[in-house]
């Protein structure tokens, strides 16, 4: 599991009747990104962030929590406390206690924890009776017995218990972080983006929160999506926006006479990668101006790179576009290399491209 760092403000944790609470806690995880950009507000007054990122940038553990002190000191709000461990359920109770896990020791910490903090009052007082005390002695029952007596919510508790599972059921409160994500959000004319995982939940709403902390620190082009755009060829039709920029109106979809078809390479090249097609005798390969190849493809060379044997290809397809004013002549070819590799390739002004990558 990864190395969690948790906060708890517990003057934050009951909202007060003004909303204040809320707005505090807002501002604590706005602060708490010029340490991180992965803040993630587990509940009202708990957020908590991973310790890898920081750590890389300040060297050690313990700069930065000394770097969190200073944060929270000039937020103005105390007391703060603060815990490290393996795991969301492992790094709030941590926190509860003020106490840093060492690396590899979460496992043995959790399983010393009380077993009321893990599961409700009525089931907590169900297994003292039973003689299990503790978050350990529930995780050393079988899963198949757990499942036979309780419910699957205790079952998903009893995940947690064994350290499969990171996040206990209901430690999050869902409706705060997407209330947080809209608030910290600017407010934006035109269409809104899509999140970054498709249709938005909490680990939309969370991915979102964070991308828009690195964009306030980064300026507007820090974040940036995968666009389609209108166009003709793969490399024609893919971009990269800031993830905050409006939809556009034109739909990429419509009529384009010529546009490749069906399978689309899932990556492009940022860059133009050259590459030599050669047949079976070593001769370049081309494409006349009737759009016939000059022999059939048999090796694909990389320029200081690897030798691929071609066992498959279909083409090519010629495109010429703007063929009033400035012509531009493309041909694009398929091919299926040795080692399961699937590349489609341009030719252009006598050299052949890297157009796209198939999965």
């Amino acid at each position: 599991m990864e190395r969690l760092v948790a906060v708890c403000f517990t003057e934050l944790e009951v909202e007060h009747p003004d909303g204040s609470s809320r707005r505090e806690f807002l501002r604590v995880v706005e602060a708490l990104g010029e340490l991180c950009p992965f803040v993630d507000s587990l509940r009202r007054g708990v957020c908590l962030f991973p310790m890898r990122s920081p750590e890389r940038f300040y060297g050690t553990e313990q700069r930065v929590l000394t770097v969190l002190g200073e944060i929270v000191e000039r937020c103005g709000l105390a007391p703060a406390h603060v815990g490290v461990a393996e795991g969301i359920f492992s790094a709030e109770a941590a926190a509860r206690r003020d106490r840093v896990v060492a690396t590899g020791q979460s496992d043995a910490f959790r399983s010393a924890l009380p077993i009321d903090e893990l599961v409700p009052k009525e089931l907590a007082n169900t297994l003292r009776r039973l003689g299990i005390s503790s978050v350990g002695r529930f995780a050393e029952l079988p899963r198949m017995r757990v499942a036979e007596r309780f419910s699957a919510s205790v079952v998903e508790l009893h995940r947690v218990a064994c350290g499969e599972r990171s996040e206990a059921p209901g430690q999050r409160d869902e409706s705060l972080g997407r209330a947080l994500t809209r608030e910290s959000r600017d407010t934006r004319v035109g269409g809104e983006q899509l999140g970054f995982f498709g249709q938005r939940g909490a680990r939309e709403e969370r991915a979102l929160a964070a991308a828009w902390r690195v964009r306030s620190r980064l300026g507007e082009g820090g974040v940036l999506v995968a666009s389609l755009r209108a166009g003709r060829a793969p490399e024609d039709r893919d971009g990269l926006v800031p993830f905050d920029a409006p939809t556009p109106r034109a739909t990429p979809d419509a009529p384009w006479p010529g546009r490749l078809g069906s399978p689309t390479p899932v990556r492009t090249p940022r860059r133009p990668t050259p590459v030599e097609l050669t047949d079976a005798a070593g001769v370049p390969v081309t494409v006349d101006s009737r759009g016939f190849l000059s022999s059939d493809p048999a090796r694909l060379t990389f320029r200081q790179g690897p030798v691929r044997a071609i066992r498959w290809f279909a083409g090519p397809w010629p495109s010429l576009e703007t063929w009033w004013e400035s012509p531009r002549r493309r041909d694009y070819l398929q091919v299926v290399a040795d080692h399961d590799e699937a590349y489609l390739l341009r030719a252009e002004a006598g050299c052949w491209w890297v157009a796209g990558v198939y999965d």
